[in-house]
């Protein structure tokens, strides 16, 4: 059985498919956003509550590429590298590890605050694009 999603991962999962303009980050493929193809695909996995709802964790990847790169974890490394650097991807390991980080996480998604941030974002997100925003747009980080 899976890890449950819940509305927090939900909104998360739009403005990671919507900062790219639900396009694949490895082949480019552009989907429409009503398809179920282009995934939020997650370096460390939603176990790691620290990093669950991280930014720099998430890559909008379609369900090819994710297969992919999640059956090859030294390709998917190598590939999170050359996307965020060495010192990002040196962050985004200081996160996965922080414990206490996680637990307030936890916490607070209990409370509905990550929800309601990524649900903001998402709003902010889709303004951008309705203004004629193009490409990539990253959203604030919980």
């Amino acid at each position: 059985m899976g890890i449950k999603r819940d509305a927090a991962d939900n909104w998360f999962s739009k403005c990671v498919r919507e900062r790219t303009d639900y396009t694949c980050e490895v082949c480019f493929k552009q989907y429409d956003r009503s398809s179920t193809g282009l995934h939020a695909s997650h370096f460390w996995g939603r176990g790691s509550k620290s990093t669950r709802w991280a930014g720099s964790n998430a890559f909008s990847h379609c369900y090819s590429c994710h297969q992919k790169l999640s059956a090859n974890p030294h390709d998917f490394t190598h590939w999170v590298k050359m996307s965020l650097g060495e010192t990002g991807y040196e962050m985004l390991l200081e996160r996965k590890n922080d414990t206490n980080l996680g637990k307030q996480l936890v916490k607070d998604n209990k409370a509905g605050l990550i929800a309601k941030h990524y649900r903001e974002q998402h709003k902010i997100l889709t303004q951008k694009r309705d203004d004629g925003d193009t490409g990539y747009i990253d959203f604030i980080d919980y």
